[in-house]
């Protein structure tokens, strides 16, 4: 019927049949893709391509054991590069590490390749590096790491003035080397199968820029002291021990209230620093030990600074009276247990100046135009006798005495400084304190026969003035003291002999030796 209006229930059926005809038709021609397969990775161990064919677990041993071999580069920010041998490193390859993750690669459903194609999904082409699994001998490592901070380890240096080109040093970075530190980024380096590592370490500031010496003056003395030195073969070795520690504190500036320290700018007294073998005051006692002569040229330096009116913060005299200084000017110093510090109480900044030449140690204070006039005065409040030894030695023949070390009254003195400027005086004082130093005398046990070449000690006997005035005043380019003297009873030769005290019999041969 054409034309004719169809019910509506017939409009449904004809709707849902025409429907499930084109699902049929669709579920007919699809077909599911089929599953891609993940590619193989590209693996790599210490940064070599890793075949996983064949015997891999050998493969990657090779590879390893090649790695080994290497040197790997330890960049140093203060000495350059050190080369470092893992077989020198104590370093061990981990077979049954490197087995798993073989096995690990190939296993698809290993947790290591999982994460590996999560990567690749977000940057394609990544390669898979695979962890060098090496063990480091701690003790080895650490032993190594040790020598190389020995050797790199260096202390700031602060920037000097250079007195002979009148001139401006400028400062030196220290460096201080992290083992442990070291130690951790040099497993992490062989881990990845780097070829160099940097170095942890610390680097020190100077004490002193040379931006902050801009306005620094050295055209003035403000104060001065010289000892002597002997100049012959058998003292060659201490002379260049007083060259080398003057060296390294001349030029030194110190600031305006800052301190000097004379241990922490000479630094140690051994073979490392360049010192020689040279006769030193051990508990009372002369006998040869690295370094010796050092103590003249913080002596001569504590002279300086007194007649400067620097403010002496640290001193100590020596366990005897010293030949080349008077007796409460010295400083002895022994590194690191005994120093000697001063402090600037100038305004402004002082330059040190030490030289060692033609047998005389000098030593100045140097800045703007002096205007103080400084004064030692020093009285010996108390002489003390000594006591005398006798060892035996079959060196000598039965009955023969040498006197090996002369015998040295103690002493304790009491010492004044003065300091005038302008109107105003400063009195200061400090107690001196000398142990007697004990008279040795060798006795021969050996056959009659016995040759020797043993001498008396050389040193004469010991003498002071009892009172002794020094004065440094702002008088020009004069290098000359006004001077007051009055021996007493410890001033002239022979006074230890009418105190008393036991005088070796060839003592009479001996010149008289005053401080």
């Amino acid at each position: 019927m054409a034309g004719a209006k169809l019910p509506l229930w017939r409009k449904i059926g004809i709707g849902v049949v025409g429907t499930s005809a084109v699902v049929a038709v669709t579920l007919l021609l699809w077909r599911p893709k089929p599953k891609a397969t993940p590619p193989a990775p590209v693996v790599r161990l210490a940064g070599q391509p890793l075949s996983l064919d064949d015997d891999p677990v050998a493969d990657a041993l090779d590879l390893v054991r090649r790695y080994a071999l290497k040197e790997l580069t330890l960049k140093l920010p203060s000495d350059g590069t050190r080369p470092l041998s893992p077989a020198r490193l104590g370093a061990e390859i981990d077979r049954v590490r490197l087995a798993e993750l073989v096995e690990d690669v190939r296993d698809e459903g290993s947790a290591l390749l999982m994460f590996h194609r999560a990567r690749l999904e977000q940057e394609a082409g990544v390669a898979l590096d695979l962890p060098v699994p090496m063990r480091l001998d701690t003790t080895k490592a650490v032993s190594v790491l040790m020598a190389i901070k020995d050797s790199v380890d260096m202390p700031a240096s602060d920037a000097v003035v250079n007195l002979e080109t009148r001139s401006l040093e400028p400062e030196k970075l220290g460096f201080r080397l992290d083992v442990y530190g070291t130690l951790g980024r040099i497993e992490d380096a062989l881990k990845r199968g780097a070829s160099e590592v940097e170095a942890m370490g610390q680097s020190i500031e100077p004490r002193i820029m040379a931006s902050q010496l801009g306005n620094v003056t050295f055209d003035h003395v403000l104060g001065w002291f010289e000892t002597r030195y002997s100049r012959s073969a058998k003292y060659r070795a201490r002379t260049y021990n007083l060259r080398q520690a003057a060296s390294k504190l001349d030029g030194t500036v110190v600031l305006a209230g800052e301190m000097f320290d004379f241990n922490g700018t000479v630094g140690p007294r051994d073979e490392a620093n360049g010192y020689r073998v040279a006769p030193v005051i051990a508990q009372g006692e002369l006998v040869d030990g690295i370094g010796g002569g050092t103590c003249q040229i913080s002596g001569t330096m504590h002279g300086a600074a007194f007649f400067a009116g620097l403010e002496i913060v640290e001193r100590a005299p020596h366990t005897r009276p010293s030949s080349y200084i008077k007796l409460g000017l010295d400083a002895a110093v022994a590194y690191p247990t005994l120093n000697f510090r001063m402090r600037n109480n100038f305004a402004f900044p002082i330059v040190l100046h030490e030289t060692v030449k033609k047998g005389v140690v000098r030593a100045e204070i140097l800045g703007p135009q002096r205007t103080r006039t400084v004064t030692f005065f020093r009285r010996i409040d108390e002489a003390m006798p000594f006591d005398v030894q006798e060892r035996e030695t079959d060196s000598l023949p039965e009955g023969e005495k040498v006197l090996s070390q002369r015998g040295v009254p103690g002493f304790k003195a009491t010492v004044f400084r003065i300091v005038r400027d302008g109107a105003y005086a400063v009195r200061t004082k400090r107690r001196n304190h000398y142990p007697p130093t004990t008279q040795i005398i060798k006795v021969g046990t050996g056959p009659k026969d016995t040759k020797s070449t043993a001498k008396d000690d050389g040193h004469p006997e010991y003498t002071a003035d009892q009172y002794l005035v020094l004065t440094q005043a702002p008088n020009g380019t004069s290098d000359t003291f006004a001077e007051s003297r009055v021996p007493g009873k410890t001033g002239r030769k022979g006074w230890q002999k009418k105190e008393g005290m036991p005088v070796f019999e060839r003592e009479s041969e001996e010149t008289e030796q005053a401080d």
